[in-house]
């Protein structure tokens, strides 16, 4: 997997929400050294807020609601469409809440990145924080990783951890490991975007330097 050194990697983002992860692609983007910029923003819901905020960035903005479609495929094919028709290189799905099928999926080898707010493999699905608030584990954080055909599983790119406080509720915890991701995305995708990440037998080899991981940060 790689990319030309000679053009930033354009970035094709499914979101169907508010796209805070996907604002902090944006503001990544911003910065002239910054190797990637988002090329299209696809929503899913009409009206999701993620849309006006790639309206304000001056970005395409598509919707593509799901449910004027009668197959998964037939969906995918006109998500398909618009990411070809913006030379897309890679695939992020911050906050995307449709599970993708195996044959898009497969389209896309290495090239779609999804962020899971809790240390994959623990507390895959939905209603993370819940679950890890009844575990009663002290430590949470985010994930990004490749997808694959498998929900939540896939070569793990890059993870932050943060602290889980006993005064946590779902909510409170949701907001501090957001802040996590609002760091850990950017940065795997940079990794990516400079050919810093490989994948070998399932898992992927992270060339990063020295504490360019913030593996737990106790001001989070």
């Amino acid at each position: 997997m790689s990319f030309s050194p000679e053009r930033r990697m354009r970035i094709g983002a499914l979101i169907s929400g508010r796209g805070s992860n996907l604002q902090a692609l944006i503001d990544a983007g911003r910065d002239p050294a910054y190797p990637a910029e988002v090329a299209v923003v696809i929503s899913n819901r009409p009206g999701a807020k993620g849309l006006a905020r790639a309206e304000d960035a001056g970005l395409p903005a598509v919707t593509i609601d799901h449910k004027e479609f009668e197959t998964r495929e037939a969906f995918e094919g006109d998500i398909q469409k618009v990411l070809e028709d913006h030379k897309v290189d890679l695939i992020a799905t911050p906050g995307f809440m449709r599970i993708l099928t195996n044959s898009f999926v497969e389209k896309w080898p290495g090239r779609i990145v999804n962020i899971h707010p809790s240390l994959l493999p623990s507390f895959p699905g939905v209603k993370v924080h819940e679950q890890v608030l009844a575990a009663g584990v002290k430590v949470s954080g985010c994930t990004v990783h490749f997808a694959v055909p498998e929900v939540d599983a896939g070569p793990i790119i890059g993870q932050a951890a943060v602290p889980v406080h006993d005064s946590d509720t779902p909510e409170s915890l949701a907001a501090r490991v957001l802040k996590a991701e609002h760091k850990l995305l950017p940065l795997c995708v940079r990794l990516i975007a400079e050919g810093r990440v490989s994948i070998e037998n399932g898992r992927t080899l992270v060339d990063a330097h020295p504490g360019e991981f913030e593996v737990f940060s106790p001001l989070l």
